[in-house]
């Protein structure tokens, strides 16, 4: 046994998403981060060891072009490529491999913190050092830095540090949210343990254990769905112990999830209601997937009105999209759904105000530990955007350290530089616009090999017939004047094509909300023709329009899965594919689902040209969707024709890298175990051959030749001899799959 002591910039406790997020994001602004977890594997609750899917704003598909980016986003790309069957094995290994490839990251695995030295009165207090224990190699580390923080999840650094902290439910009045009892509660959401299951194609028995749960004296059967073959993700509502403690009865909660799995697999394997004869249990997890429990309070608290009500902050770091989950505290003994869920009508902001302690002033915190209700929580706890918030986090962290300031004082005194760092690093952000003064590409003029200028599908195609059942929206992204759109349909009887033109409520919303235009045009019996739609509607910036077609049973309207940059299809119908939750019908996002037809587009055509794909769009500040896809797109490539991007300045400039970001299609969502399937291990919107030149005062240089490419966020430093430099382009030769190559942002950095 052996006691050693670190010094570091920046302790972060917790080795799930948050931690792993927050870690990496300020090793790579250049601080020294040690990173602490107390189990084996990286990742947290989405690690092998537990085997929750990592969920985040995409919302299972309910929200549009709503995947994290930054590191999450890398993460959700690289597993995509490498672990194509979702193999929680595999995805161990890329969380793994990402904090190993950050050479300012000490990884301290298995060692557990639970002494915390910290000074200074209550409303005060300084965290000195941590202490933690490394039981196989029998080490006791203490860790020292002028930064800590607490993403354990449970919050025990945070505890014995000091900082204030809620547990359970507040009571209405108290933020005013409808959701939440009259009275504050002790009640959580629950954990939950999962299990697999395999067919072996030969009969296999079953013999219950002593500790199994006979779940047909239980609600179970009756209140939640079972069936045989199901396994994993099918199986959340497994969860208990949202009436007792989490953290004290964490044993006695894991004890009984163990043996109402077995319970169930009994039910399935003996019960004769299954075909399961050759089914056999393959693994069950021993580590409850916890969900909620202590909670700090920071400056903001987050409430349901702003998850609801979609607040945009100015200090705005991260976002969600998930719903406010609400699951009853009898958990699955429940005789209700096994979850309550409203969904805002996009994605919502997350304040960097409530990702630091309002009392002990060198401690950040990110992921479970955020500062929020019990309701707004229920949004904001899924894993994707804990580790939104953990980039946040660590870039503050960073920055603390960089301008020896605390997190308090990185929003009083940085609060633009910190939201300009993350853009920067292309890390989960809405609506906010690059300001950052070391960009030097805001200062160039950009031209471009070309654009395209009329958005739609290929003329050529002749689609695939879909009828005309339900209400079809059409998102259109467009500049200037629309005009209206030609479609191809089809029509059984003599009848008339009614078409609106919508647009929504904020700009990061894709619903159809305000009507601007409407058109009725006869459409005679007979074949697919196409069909001109007079829309008259003028946008006094770039924005999406959202084209309504209403339903007709005797027109057939026509589908390819080429998906126009900037394009969506809506349809207006119920959607819910779990029978266990019970999901609030009254916002438009659920009224007007992208999933029946994600992926696919109607066959369309504006009637106008637009500019909403011009060149100067990778320049213009936005990473993401926000009033229009903010991207370039080329015309359609040909073979043996480069698409091309460039920068000029008026006079020489003086810069050290490259920082582009492709379309990866962030209205994908990548489910960590595929709960939800892709098809494509690449993206095919991703650039795939592309080359980077820059223009000295000895000609042009390339300075980055790549083949190959998979990933969205590409940096190039230049070389230390490349001197002023007067111009730059980036020539692009083919994509993954699609159609134009697409650039979100070309940046030069000084």
């Amino acid at each position: 046994m052996r006691s050693q002591r670190i010094e570091t910039d920046v302790v972060v406790v917790g080795g799930g998403l948050a931690g792993v997020s927050a870690a990496i994001s300020a090793a790579r602004l250049g601080q020294r981060v040690a990173l602490i977890g107390n189990r084996p594997v990286l990742g947290g609750n989405s690690s092998s060891e537990v085997r929750v899917w990592v969920c985040g704003a995409t919302a299972h598909g309910n929200q549009r072009w709503a995947r994290e980016t930054g590191i999450i986003g890398e993460l959700y790309v690289e597993n995509q490529y490498r672990n194509p069957e979702g193999n929680p094995i595999h995805w161990d290994d890329v969380v793994l491999d990402a904090v190993r490839a950050e050479e300012n990251i000490a990884l301290f695995l298995n060692t557990d913190v639970r002494e915390v030295a910290a000074h200074g009165p209550e409303d005060d207090r300084v965290i000195d050092s941590v202490t933690g224990w490394t039981m196989g190699s029998e080490i006791t580390t203490t860790f020292t830095a002028p930064i800590f923080l607490d993403c354990t999840g449970d919050g025990l650094v945070g505890h014995l540090a000091g900082a204030r902290y809620r547990l359970g439910k507040e009571g209405k009045a108290e933020f005013g949210e409808e959701w939440a009892p009259d009275e504050p509660k002790q009640e959580f959401l629950g954990s939950t343990l999962l299990f697999y299951s395999k067919d072996l194609g030969r009969p296999v028995d079953f013999v219950a254990p002593d500790s199994t749960i006979d779940i047909t004296t239980t609600p179970i059967p009756e209140s939640r769905i079972i069936r045989s073959g199901d396994s994993g993700a099918a199986y959340w509502w497994v969860e208990w112990g949202g009436e007792l403690d989490i953290v004290d009865d964490n044993e006695r909660i894991r004890d009984e999830l163990r043996g109402v799995i077995l319970g169930i697999w009994d039910y399935i394997k003996n019960s004769g209601r299954f075909d399961a004869d050759t089914l056999d249990l393959e693994w069950i997890g021993n580590i409850p997937g916890k969900r909620e429990y202590r909670r700090f309070i920071g400056d903001y608290t987050l409430h349901q009105g702003d998850i609801v009500g979609q607040t945009s902050f100015e200090d705005g770091v991260a976002f969600g999209g998930w719903s406010i989950d609400l699951h009853p505290a009898g958990g699955m003994y429940a005789t209700g759904a096994g979850a309550v869920q409203r969904f805002s009508n996009g994605v919502f902001e997350i304040p960097y105000r409530s990702l630091y302690s309002r009392n002990v002033s060198n401690l950040l915190m990110a992921g479970r530990l955020v500062s929020a209700t019990h309701i707004a929580f229920g949004a904001a706890r899924v894993m994707a955007t804990c580790a939104a918030m953990g980039e946040a986090a660590g870039t503050a962290a960073a920055l603390s350290v960089r301008r020896t300031t605390t997190p308090r004082g990185v929003y009083e005194q940085h609060l633009p530089e910190l939201r300009q760092t993350l853009l920067r690093a292309d890390a989960t952000l809405i609506g906010v616009a690059n300001e950052d003064p070391d960009d030097l590409a805001r200062g160039a003029s950009i031209t471009a090999s070309g654009f395209t200028r009329t958005i739609g599908t290929d003329a050529g195609d002749d689609g695939i017939p879909y009828r005309l059942k339900d209400d079809i929206g059409i998102v259109v992204p467009m500049t200037g004047e629309l005009g209206g759109i030609a479609l191809r349909a089809a029509s059984d009887a003599d009848t008339t094509l009614v078409v609106e033109a919508y647009v929504s409520d904020l700009p990061q919303n894709v619903i159809p909300v305000e009507r601007v235009a409407a058109a009725s045009v006869p459409l005679p019996a007979g074949e697919a023709r196409w069909v001109d739609v007079p829309l008259a509607f003028t946008a006094d910036r770039a924005r999406n329009v959202i084209v309504v077609v209403r339903h007709d049973p005797a027109v057939t309207l026509f589908t390819t899965p080429e998906l126009p940059p900037g394009v969506l299809t809506l349809v207006h119908r119920l959607d819910n594919d779990d029978q266990n939750v019970e999901i609030s019908r009254d916002e438009l996002i659920v009224q007007w689902p992208t999933k029946p037809l994600r992926g696919r587009s109607v066959l369309f055509r504006a009637l106008r040209e637009s500019a909403v794909l011009a060149p100067e769009r990778a320049i213009s500040g936005g990473n993401r969707p926000f009033d229009g896809p903010n991207m370039w797109a080329s015309e359609p490539m040909v073979p043996g024709r480069d698409e091309w991007l460039r920068l000029d300045w008026d006079e020489p400039v003086s810069a050290t890298e490259i920082r582009l970001v492709f379309d990866d299609d962030v209205d994908l969502e990548l489910n960590t175990l595929h709960h939800h399937r892709s098809p494509d291990r690449i993206i095919p919107q991703l650039v795939r051959d592309y080359r980077v030149d820059v223009l000295g005062s000895e000609g042009w240089r390339a300075v980055a030749d790549v083949q190959g490419n998979r990933r969205r966020h590409r940096r190039h430093e230049l070389p230390a001899d490349s001197g002023p430099i007067t111009a730059a382009r980036l020539v692009i030769s083919a994509t993954n799959g699609a159609r134009q190559a697409r650039v979100i942002a070309f940046r030069v950095q000084r």
